[in-house]
């Protein structure tokens, strides 16, 4: 460990759930190992341990050690070699789902509402179940955090489905709640506005400009730029040439593309790139312009070189917008639908709707500071079970007419073996092609297709936020940094959780890394899976050792300290994130999005007892996509 490193506080033991993680992490290893036949464990966390409580544990998350590399021996090397069942269940369930997460456990809703007394098994590869819609805690002293490690909001819910809200409604979620849970006067009454920050490895000297970029316009209600364009570029550390370039796009107001028929210019924008856009159309030519912007087109996963034009103007915010011709936007619903841990408290109330023992009262008030017991989720006297540490290997119809289906999966270092009536496969499409071999090679074909998008979300528990107080600062973008995004949390206060109430009392900082390769010439697709491999080979420490070193940077000069603010780390690793949207540069895109050419319409296609449900089978990462495509599935075998 360098100087630097002592400096920034790496490897200085934060909080009591380091020993947690240790084990949970030592014993995931352990089962993937014996299942390789390498070494033996019988010990099974998640049920057995009353004290386990994975949304406590700090360090790498989300795609934890073991609950990916027995999928990854199966799909990249074909590997079937493990000990032949020694547990093969007598139980017969009317139903077994595939996969924990939002659809899963939406499937599992409405199969067990239509048959009240349904058995139903629901496996999970993960330690947790909820998907992406992750919890993640912190105890600072006397004060516990709560984040998303995930699924962020109810994105415009008004306009959700008829299915989406009386589903919602049923679990007691009230929209209107969150126009006074969300503080939509918090970043404003602190003075907190947007930020740029350039570090000095990558752009030569460090700066932090108090300046908006369009990026979190319509995302957090921080203040409006105090500085204007000119004066804010003035500060940046780029030259001359690119500073005029970059304040004529920042202003521009007249029309550049005048000579496109206002009817065709969103047809026009959805056909290029952003970068292509602003070297055609608005004659950028300076390399450090694009590269102030490249990755701001954050969760799209890709950089501007690779994103349509009109994506980076209406979906990121990114500037051009009247340069491109286009007419004012109609204002947006608010982005205040959060819950404290984002739409984790969405999954633990479907758990604990299906399993009612696991918590005595039924208001999400009670349930968002609830600890909830995860060893009553695999209780053999319950209706539903929820297995966890459990990765689902095959899948497969009976021969017979109207038979069952057998999933086998491992678990314990064992392969085990279980039947039911019906099953709904809710994992990732591009794994159900290696775990159900059977479906017609067209719709293998159709599955593969679906690349996610990888993502790195990291949850920082500081002791304060002095530093962002003194800096004016609550939300950054920052080119070049190992993560994009940092910003303090939602200000969300909901039942007993309160959220940080002055600068003085510990908070959240949330940081967003989407890793792709920029100027590549590869699709988007290919692109993915560059940045999935990135996640899963880079170890906690180097991702600490740029968390550290980035928020220092940033913050020093407002008086942060990262070795002594600092008191505990989260990193959920996503390397299958956002579900596979269509991108118009490199995919053939249909008018209408149920087209059957569609790979998502053909991937969803049932197929004999087993049908699937998944945010990628709407070709949508979004929580009303998981809970229709849930609802889709349950009325094909019901």
């Amino acid at each position: 460990m360098n100087n630097r490193d002592k400096f920034l506080g790496l490897g200085k033991k934060i909080t009591r759930r380091d020993f947690m993680q240790g084990v949970a992490g030592f014993s995931a290893s352990v089962a993937v190992n014996a299942a390789f036949g390498k070494e033996t464990s019988n010990w099974s966390p998640v049920q057995k341990d009353h004290n386990f409580y994975p949304p406590g544990l700090i360090g790498l998350r989300g795609n934890h050690a073991g609950s990916f590399e027995a999928m990854h021996s199966l799909a990249k090397q074909g590997n079937k070699t493990w000990h032949s069942a020694t547990i093969s269940s007598k139980k017969h369930y009317d139903l077994i789902v595939v996969g924990a997460g939002i659809s899963g456990l939406s499937a599992a809703y409405y199969f067990k509402k239509d048959r009240p007394n349904a058995e139903i098994l629901i496996l999970d590869n993960h330690d947790d179940f909820g998907g992406h819609a992750k919890r993640n805690e912190f105890q600072v002293d006397k004060t516990s955090l709560v984040g998303y490690g995930g699924a962020q909001t109810m994105q415009e819910p008004s306009g959700y489905s008829q299915i989406v809200k009386e589903l919602l409604g049923e679990l007691g979620v009230d929209f209107d709640v969150f126009y006074d849970a969300y503080n939509q006067s918090f970043f404003k009454d602190n003075n907190l506005r947007a930020g740029i920050f350039f570090d000095e490895k990558g752009w030569g000297r460090k700066a932090l400009v108090q300046y908006d970029l369009g990026c979190f316009d319509d995302f957090i209600p921080l203040k409006k730029n105090r500085l204007s364009a000119k004066k804010a570029v003035a500060q940046m550390p780029i030259s001359d040439a690119a500073k005029e370039q970059l304040i004529f796009l920042l202003t521009c107001n007249e029309d550049q593309i005048a000579h496109i028929p206002v009817e065709e210019k969103r047809d026009y924008l959805y056909q290029i790139s952003y970068q292509e856009f602003l070297k055609k159309d608005l004659k950028i030519t300076e390399n450090e312009v694009f590269s102030v912007l490249q990755d701001l087109t954050i969760d799209s996963g890709v950089g501007i070189d690779s994103v349509s034009a009109l994506g980076a103007l209406d979906y990121a915010g990114l500037p051009g917008w009247y340069a491109a011709g286009l007419p004012e936007s109609e204002s947006a619903e608010p982005y205040i639908h959060h819950f404290p841990d984002g739409n984790a408290t969405i999954a633990r109330k479907l758990v604990c709707r299906l399993i009612p023992d696991l918590i005595s009262s039924d208001s999400l008030e009670d349930l968002v500071t609830a600890k909830l017991d995860y060893s009553i989720l695999d209780d053999p006297r319950n209706d539903v079970s929820v297995r966890l540490n459990s990765t689902v290997i095959n899948v497969q119809n009976s021969k017979s007419a109207g038979g069952s289906v057998t999933v086998s999966y491992i678990r314990d270092n064992q392969l085990e073996r279980v039947s039911a009536s019906k099953c709904v496969l809710a994992c990732n499409s591009n794994v159900i092609p290696f775990i159900c071999s059977e479906l017609p090679a067209k719709q293998k074909e159709a599955l593969a297709f679906q690349v996610k998008v990888p993502i790195l979300y990291t949850n920082v528990a500081v002791k304060n936020w002095q530093a962002w107080k003194n800096l004016g600062i609550g939300a950054m973008v920052c080119p070049g940094s190992y993560h994009i995004v940092s910003m303090l949390d939602f200000p969300v206060s909901y039942g007993d959780y309160q959220f940080s109430k002055n600068e003085n009392e510990p908070i959240i900082v949330h940081m967003e890394r989407f890793p792709h390769v920029y100027g590549s010439g590869l699709s988007a697709r290919e692109q993915y899976k560059r940045g999935r491999y990135e996640l899963l080979t880079t170890p906690f420490e180097t991702i600490e050792r740029n968390v550290r070193d980035q928020l220092q940077q940033s913050l020093e000069d407002g008086g942060f300290n990262a070795s002594e603010d600092i008191v505990g780390i989260t990193v959920n690793r996503w390397s299958h994130g956002y579900s596979y949207w269509y991108n118009p540069l490199f995919d053939t895109v249909y008018d209408d999005y149920n087209d059957p050419r569609h790979p998502h319409i053909l991937g969803r296609k049932r197929h004999g007892n087993i049908v699937i449900a998944n945010s990628d089978s709407a070709a949508n990462a979004m929580l009303e996509s998981a809970i229709e495509e849930a609802y889709r599935a349950i009325n094909e075998i019901t």
